[in-house]
Formats: C-alpha cells, sequence, structure tokens
C-alpha cells in the first residue's frame, strides 16, 4: 500500500443519462474543496446533475472509509472530470413525414480523493470491544411427560359422560318446495 500523503481514491459513475457539457458545469464547482464544503455545495446545486455528482461523492468517501481507513472530513477533491459516454438515438416525427434524430447523451463523471495536507491522516486502530455474552433467555417450559397408554385409559373412564365431547346432531333433511308453474295459477284463477 502506498504512503498515506499519495493515497487517492476514486470512485467512477458510469453511463449517467446526463449530457457530459451539463454535467461539466457542476463538476467544476467542486474541483479543489474539502469534501464538506463540496457536500455543501451540492445540496445547494439546482441542477439535476448535482444530485449524481453528490450520490458519486458520498461513494467516494466510503471508499476512503472502508478501504483505507481515511476520515472522510478531512479529504480533498484532487480530481473531478467528466468523460462523453454512448450516445443513445432516437427519432423524432416532422412534418411531410420527415424524421429528425434525437441523440440522448451519457457521460463518465470520475472524482479523485485525496486527505488535505494539514489534515489528521488516517483513524487510529479500534480497540477491539470485549465480547459480550447474550443475556440468556427465560428457560422454557418442560413438556408434560407422556403419560403410558394404561394410564391414558384410566384417566379417559374416569371423566363423567357430560364432559365428553358431543356429537352434532345431522341436520333435517330440507323440504322440497313446491312450485306452481303458471299453468295451475291461471287455472286456479279460473275455476
Amino acid at each position: 500500500m502506498s504512503t498515506p500523503e499519495t493515497q487517492e481514491v476514486r470512485a467512477a459513475a458510469k453511463w449517467v443519462r446526463i449530457t457530459p457539457r451539463k454535467a461539466r458545469l457542476v463538476v467544476e464547482h467542486i474541483r479543489g474543496r474539502t469534501v464538506p464544503e463540496a457536500r455543501t455545495v451540492l445540496a445547494f446545486t439546482e441542477r439535476a446533475a448535482a444530485r449524481e455528482i453528490d450520490k458519486l461523492l458520498r461513494s467516494a468517501v466510503a471508499n476512503a472509509e472502508a478501504n483505507h481507513n481515511l476520515i472522510g472530513d478531512d479529504l480533498v477533491v484532487k480530481a473531478a472530470y467528466v468523460d462523453e459516454g454512448p450516445t443513445i438515438k432516437r427519432w423524432r416525427a416532422r412534418a411531410r413525414g420527415r424524421a429528425t434524430q434525437i441523440r440522448k447523451r451519457t457521460c463518465h463523471i470520475t472524482l479523485t480523493l485525496v486527505p488535505a495536507p494539514t489534515a489528521t491522516v488516517t483513524r487510529a486502530a479500534e480497540p477491539e470491544a470485549p465480547v459480550e455474552e447474550k443475556p440468556k433467555r427465560a428457560p422454557r417450559r418442560k413438556p408434560a411427560p407422556k403419560a403410558k397408554p394404561e394410564e391414558a385409559e384410566a384417566k379417559a373412564e374416569e371423566k363423567p359422560k357430560a364432559e365428553t365431547k358431543q356429537k352434532a346432531k345431522p341436520r333435517a333433511a330440507a323440504k322440497p318446495k313446491t312450485t306452481t308453474t303458471r299453468k295451475k295459477k291461471t287455472e286456479e284463477k279460473d275455476s
């Protein structure tokens, strides 16, 4: 691993659906600034590219903290640049049956962070925390001992008959409804 003074942390976002020209306008504002300053500038920038660049800046800081054991607030944006990505081509209908091309441009954004010259270079090694024992759970209930078949029969005989489960009575068969047809109704009216 290189010395802390020359450590560089990179992060890149590729195929971002923003035109490179618009992204470059935002990137120029954070080049050479410390990470807290750059985050503040991006938070108050109204351009859509600022959100994507803020995500990338957070990613670069996370890389520095996790992989290089650096402190995120002590970093400076050394380089920030935007390259062109592939252009997606679409067509739009125009007058007289013609078509014009629509170019949906993409870009690749790259940020490089380095420790500030006056900054604390690395974090102090964290002492290992003592392993804490998990709190014990309440003891489980012991299951009731299984009764022997002879004992189960004796208990069944002791129960009175009223406690035993009664069987449901079968429903009475439904009487068929007598339906009268129109003929019968008309005959009844006539008579």
